[in-house]
C-alpha cells in the first residue's frame, strides 16, 4: 500500500470516529501516572525486536551514528569526538533534556537542531537538509547513549512561552476533519483504529525506525503524517510550530524512558 492511500484511508477512519462518537469525549491530559510508552501497546514480536539490539533495525543507523560520530568532516576537519571525546559518557543524559534553551542563539534548540548547529559553526559544514540518514543516525547514536535514562525537561523559565505555545497547537483542532492531536492520543487512547491500539504519542524514541516507513525518521515526520492524516496543511521541516511541539510532548512523557532507537509500527 503506497503512503498517499495508507494516509486517505487513514483519514476515512478518523472521519468515521468522529461521525459515530468515538473521538467527541474530551477527557483532558493524561495523569502523570496513566502516561505509557507506544511500547506498550505494541505486539510480543515488535516489542521483542526493539528489545534486542541484534533484531532493532534502528541499532544499524546507531552504528553508522556512530561512524559519523568520529568522523572529520567540513572546513574545519573536525569530527564530534574531537570536542566531545567518547559518546559513551560525554553524551549521558543528554537526549533526556532536550529540547533545550540555548543562550547563544537565544532561542529553544531540539537536540537534531544542536547537533546541526554544531556542524555548521564548529566543523564550519553545510547543515543536514531534513530527515537526511546521517542526521538521523548522528542523532540515534547520541540519543542511544541515554538509553533506559528518565525523560528530565529542564526546569528553565525560558522555555514557558514555547512550552505554552506547543501546548496550545497539541490542543488545536486542524485540518478538514477538524481534530487535534489530543483528541486521539489523549482522549481515545484505549480505543482502537483500523484493529490497532491507539497510541498516546509519547515521544520518547526518535529518530524511530517506523516498519510502516521500512527506514528510520524523525520527530517532525511524524507530526507531518499526522497532520496529512487529519486533511491539515502539514508545518514546515524546522518550523516553530514543530520546535513548540517537540517542547509540549517532552514534557508531556517526563518520567518515561528514553527508548532510542525505538521500534513503531
Amino acid at each position: 500500500m503506497t503512503s498517499a492511500r495508507f494516509y486517505r484511508q487513514r483519514a476515512g477512519l478518523l472521519a468515521a470516529m468522529v461521525l459515530t462518537g468515538i473521538a467527541t469525549a474530551v477527557a483532558g491530559e493524561i495523569a502523570p501516572a496513566d502516561r505509557k510508552s507506544g511500547y506498550d501497546f505494541m505486539s510480543a514480536q515488535a516489542r521483542a525486536m526493539q528489545d534486542d539490539d541484534t533484531a532493532n533495525p534502528g541499532m544499524l543507523s546507531v552504528l553508522d551514528g556512530e561512524a559519523s560520530w568520529n568522523k572529520k568532516a567540513g572546513a574545519a576537519q573536525k569530527s564530534c569526538a574531537d570536542c566531545h571525546g567518547d559518546a559513551t559518557t560525554s553524551m549521558q543524559g543528554v537526549a533526556a533534556r532536550y529540547p533545550a534553551y540555548d543562550a547563544a542563539h537565544g532561542r529553544p534548540i531540539t537536540l537534531p537542531q544542536r547537533i546541526n548547529l554544531c556542524r555548521s559553526e564548529n566543523q564550519k559544514a553545510t547543515p543536514f537538509p531534513a530527515e537526511n540518514a546521517e542526521w538521523l543516525a548522528l542523532s540515534a547514536f547520541v540519543g542511544q547513549q541515554s538509553r533506559g535514562m528518565p525523560i528530565t525537561p529542564p526546569d528553565d523559565s525560558r522555555l514557558a512561552a514555547t512550552l505554552e505555545k506547543g501546548r496550545a497547537l497539541y490542543f488545536l483542532r486542524q485540518g478538514q476533519l477538524n481534530l487535534s492531536c489530543a483528541q486521539c492520543h489523549d482522549d481515545n487512547w484505549q480505543q482502537k483504529l483500523s484493529g490497532n491500539p491507539i497510541q498516546q504519542g509519547q515521544a520518547t524514541g526518535y529518530p524511530v525506525y517506523r516498519l510502516e516507513w521500512q527506514g528510520m525518521g524523525s520527530l517532525e515526520r511524524r507530526l507531518r503524517n499526522c497532520m496529512f492524516g487529519v486533511r491539515a496543511e502539514p508545518f514546515a521541516y524546522g518550523s516553530e510550530q514543530h520546535l513548540a511541539l517537540a517542547l509540549y510532548l517532552r514534557a508531556r512523557a517526563a518520567g518515561l524512558k528514553i527508548e532510542t532507537p525505538a521500534v513503531r509500527p
